[in-house]
């Protein structure tokens, strides 16, 4: 058993892993250029996220999280910008 000076405490780091799984960004909304995006929708031609992620977007953003590595990119592009450009 360890034993502590009077007058001191103990403390208990916990953080959270944020890391994403493989499949994470498939339950992610993304951030893409708005030009990009509508010409996907019309034409069904994948696209890339800021995060990175490649795909041909087909479903309705607004039912999903914003992908934080995107939303990350896009504020440190935009500082003080508090919207967004376009997620899927």
């Amino acid at each position: 058993m360890t034993q502590l000076a009077p007058g001191s405490q103990t403390v208990l780091d916990e953080r959270t892993d944020a890391r994403l799984d493989a499949g994470d960004h498939e339950r992610l909304s993304h951030y893409v250029a708005k030009n990009k995006l509508t010409e996907a929708m019309v034409f069904g031609t994948p696209v890339v996220a800021l995060c990175g992620k490649v795909w041909v977007p087909s479903r309705n953003p607004d039912k999903y999280p914003v992908c934080p590595e995107c939303k990350e990119i896009w504020e440190s592009l935009n500082p003080g910008a508090g919207g967004s450009d376009s997620s899927d």
